[in-house]
């Protein structure tokens, strides 16, 4: 198996993860983004992680970025600053050979290390990779919102999972 290299998000990563979420924006649901991004447009997004609870971290094989995985604030308010949403982008080319699973992972045992109790995904249906590996890595799932958003004039359904992290 390749050799992943597990690593914080750097600025020179940037257009490589725009063309990966481009890829989701213009061929399907994952995302619900209907605009592709730039990368200036997806500067401030980038610049909103770091270490702590909301962390972007890269998956790397043989120099070439293949995805990337992120804590993002849930909701606004301090209520809610222990739970935060992750999500996951593997570009298409790398799926099916464990690497979302070791990428994300990585993740969950560092945001383990933060103060974040709760990890909450949403996965747009139909996407039974997704589910798995969510399943896989142990989040439990809560429900699922039907047809409660629209891209490309079809109704989208999430199943929604929750995972606890640490003990905050």
């Amino acid at each position: 198996m390749d050799a992943l290299i597990v690593r914080p998000g750097m600025i020179s990563d940037l257009p490589a993860l725009v063309g990966i979420f481009n890829h989701y924006v213009a061929n399907g649901h994952v995302t619900f983004a209907t605009v592709p991004h730039t990368v200036e447009s997806r500067r401030p997004w980038f610049e909103s992680y770091g270490a702590g609870r909301h962390q972007l971290l890269v998956g790397e094989v043989d120099g070439i970025v293949i995805g990337s995985t992120y804590s993002s604030p849930y909701r606004p308010g301090p209520a809610f600053d222990t739970t935060v949403e992750t999500s996951i982008y593997l570009h298409p080319e790398w799926h099916g050979r464990g690497f979302g699973f070791r990428l994300y992972a990585a993740l969950l045992q560092r945001l383990a290390e933060q103060p974040v109790h709760l990890a909450v995904a949403g996965v747009a249906l139909p996407n039974p990779g997704s589910l798995a590996l969510h399943r896989r890595l142990g989040f439990e799932e809560v429900g699922t919102f039907r047809e409660y958003a629209q891209k490309n004039g079809s109704w989208i359904s999430s199943t929604w999972f929750q995972r606890r992290v640490g003990t905050a």
